[in-house]
Order: C-alpha cells, then structure tokens, then sequence
C-alpha cells in the first residue's frame, strides 16, 4: 500500500536521528511543517532504526487532504516504513521506536502492536490533545499496562512542551480540528 506523502515531506532530508530529543524535535518540525503546507493536521510520527538513526518510515497526518479518516501519522509511517522494508513486521529483526508528536488515539495505539514495534516514544499526552478539541476515541485508562504486557515500552514528555505548541499552532492558525464525534453532534 503505497500512500504518497506530500511533497514536501518526500524533499525532507533523512538525517539519523542519535537519540529520544533529537528525533523528537525533528517529528515536531514535522507538525509545523505539515501545518504551514495545509496538508493535514497537527500530528506527525517517524520510525527509526536504534542502531544507526536511521529514519525507516515517516508520516504526517493526511486525513483533512486526503479525505481519509484513517491517515492518521502513525498509521502513515508505519505504511511508509512497511513499504520501504517490504514487510509488515517492522520489529521483527531490528529494534526500531515510533515517534509520535502526541499519544496515539485509540485506532493508531490498537495498530502499534501489530508491527513488532517495541518502543514508542510521545510528546503531547492525550490530554493535551483533547484540550484543544480532538477527540482521541474510547482509549483503555491502562494502556501503558498492556503495552508493557506486550513487551512495548513506552516514553512519555519527550519535547511535551513543543508538542503542546505544535497543537495550539494549528488551532490558532484555524485548523480543521476534525473527528466524527464533533460532525455528528454538529448535524443534529
């Protein structure tokens, strides 16, 4: 499944990315960059490779520009990097960590696992997302948990504060802020 980033994003140089802030900087870049350019929403996420840096996969929220609900930057990343290796399972053979700029909502936490991917490392919390109006679907309060059951650590706070401003950026920039939930109750 081939899903074509922006431009963009396809010109952005893939320097390795040493350690959790390096990387996670570069993943907020990535939010203001895919707000400037209109071409999704305030979320971005990258695969490495925790060998070398090596960036694997990369993705920006899409679902406002491509009209899709489901490309959310996780979901994307993880389908670049698939495509770029030419396997679904990621963390098969290689320790890899997903970056998010924010918690995954619940579609993308249920989709981590799957990949063989045993690390995730977040910005925002889901809290912080939801104050400015996003709605992050039914999310189990022991999510940590189960990711630590399945052998996924996770780090929390990582650059949290640029994320924060990464979200405020879009809304005060007028920013779709999009979830059925909302468009729902909005047509009653």
């Amino acid at each position: 499944m081939n899903i074509v980033l922006p431009q963009w994003l396809r010109d952005e140089p893939l320097l390795p990315l040493v350690d959790d802030a390096a990387a996670m900087k570069w993943t907020n870049d990535l939010v203001h960059k895919n707000i400037e350019h209109g071409t999704g929403g305030p979320f971005a996420s990258c695969i490495v490779d925790q060998s070398d840096g090596s960036i694997l996969g990369v993705g920006v929220n899409l679902v406002t520009s491509l009209n899709c609900s489901i490309l959310h930057a996780e979901i994307v990343a993880i389908t670049n990097a698939s495509d770029n290796l030419g396997t679904w399972l990621l963390g098969g053979t290689r320790s890899l960590t997903l970056y998010a700029s924010a918690e995954p909502c619940a579609m993308c936490m249920g989709a981590i696992p799957w990949t063989g991917i045993r690390r995730v490392v977040i910005g925002a919390r889901d809290e912080d997302i939801r104050a400015v109006g996003f709605d992050e679907g039914v999310k189990a309060t022991s999510w940590l948990e189960g990711y630590a059951e399945r052998g996924i650590d996770v780090v929390q706070d990582v650059c949290r504060a640029d994320a924060i401003a990464a979200l405020q950026a879009y809304i005060d920039r007028g920013g779709e802020v999009y979830n059925g939930h909302r468009h729902h109750d909005n047509k009653s």
